[in-house]
């Protein structure tokens, strides 16, 4: 039997990667206990996904556990032993400002979790597979430091800067930079995944994700982009732009070329790899140009406000250079742009109303 743990089983990434790897023939372990509703609130609640999972996948055992907890995890653990094959975490606790609310309960989920993930696997097995999905917040505020050209809907990086043809490449310093409490407790999981696959000599690969999307996120006000764009324009629910004149982009990559790229890594792992992954050039836009195409697919015209103050730790641009994983795993590319993306995202919604 393979088995394949997979934390935050109920979200966007988790449940897309379910369905997945359930394809694939594995038995799928899933963790979850609904925290994004503690987070954010009954309508970010992953309780309707969970429900799905559990109606339509047979090869699905899902646990109501806590991913901090040790006592818990090793007893799961150790039920499954040499049998998992991967451990795939993307449980998290997302938000920057919800961090800054709440400090310890940020890093006790992101980083201690993660650790507690860690220890279990190389406790109990070491040859499996760990893949993290962290976040391109680990680079901080340094992306705003770049040359960066307004232009009439969106900022764009200079054209004559090495990062305009492909995007951000893992070569930007994570150090010296405000990552806000969310991103830094990120980057201390990060370097976790890292450390253990170096001197641990584990298979483990840290995604460094752009905006994650797709029509099984639970959008809510401080985490969700599209999501939650896309839901205020179909319900006429205010929406407010953060600083930056609204110009702001956002790589957006659809959960299902995310887990289809996990899938490679798994088909052919490394040790302590680490990867920049979102839509690239290939998938990307600004908060105007995403209103603009919600209200496109819609027929409605949105109820949205400028705010003049950004996010802390908020990126004005940001797109994803996504060349050195396609160079490790060349049979890997994108399914769905970003109108794909948010035509599933509109009809996932009106589906669940």
């Amino acid at each position: 039997m393979g088995v394949v743990i997979i934390t935050g089983s109920a979200g966007l990434i988790g449940s897309e990667s379910v369905r997945f790897f359930a394809e694939k023939g594995l038995t799928i372990v899933g963790i979850d206990n609904d925290m994004r509703q503690v987070f954010f609130g009954p309508e970010a609640s992953t309780a309707w996904n969970r429900k799905k999972l559990e109606e339509d996948i047979d090869s699905y055992i899902h646990y109501d556990m806590d991913i901090r907890d040790e006592k818990q995890m090793s007893a799961l653990f150790s039920k499954y032993e040499k049998d998992i094959k991967l451990v795939l975490h993307t449980a998290a606790q997302p938000s920057h400002d919800w961090a800054a609310k709440d400090p310890f309960m940020d890093f006790s989920v992101n980083a201690n979790g993660t650790l507690v993930l860690l220890e279990m696997t190389r406790k109990f097995c070491p040859e499996a597979v760990f893949i993290f999905t962290s976040t391109n917040k680990v680079y901080g505020d340094t992306p705003n430091y770049l040359p960066l050209v307004e232009m009439e809907k969106r900022w764009e990086i200079d054209k004559t800067h090495p990062y305009f043809e492909k995007g951000i490449d893992e070569f930007m310093s994570i150090d010296q930079t405000k990552h806000s409490l969310f991103g830094a407790s990120k980057v201390a999981a990060d370097v976790l995944v890292q450390e253990y696959g170096l001197y641990f000599d584990m298979k483990t690969a840290v995604f460094r994700g752009g905006c994650l999307t797709g029509p099984g996120h639970s959008g809510t006000e401080l985490h969700g982009f599209l999501a939650y764009l896309m839901k205020c324009a179909i319900n006429g629910q205010h929406y407010s732009i953060f600083g930056y004149k609204g110009k702001q982009v956002r790589d957006n990559i659809h959960s299902f070329d995310l887990v289809n790229a996990f899938w490679h890594f798994y088909s052919n792992p490394r040790k302590a790899a680490v990867y920049n992954i979102g839509g690239s050039r290939f998938s990307n836009c600004s908060m105007l140009e995403a209103i603009e195409k919600c209200e496109e697919i819609t027929g409605n015209k949105m109820n949205w406000e400028y705010q003049e103050d950004n996010r802390i730790g908020d990126h004005i641009w940001w797109v994803s250079d996504v060349s050195k994983f396609q160079s490790d795993f060349p049979d890997w590319n994108y399914q769905y742009n970003l109108d794909d993306i948010l035509v599933q995202i509109f009809d996932g919604l009106k589906s669940r109303t």
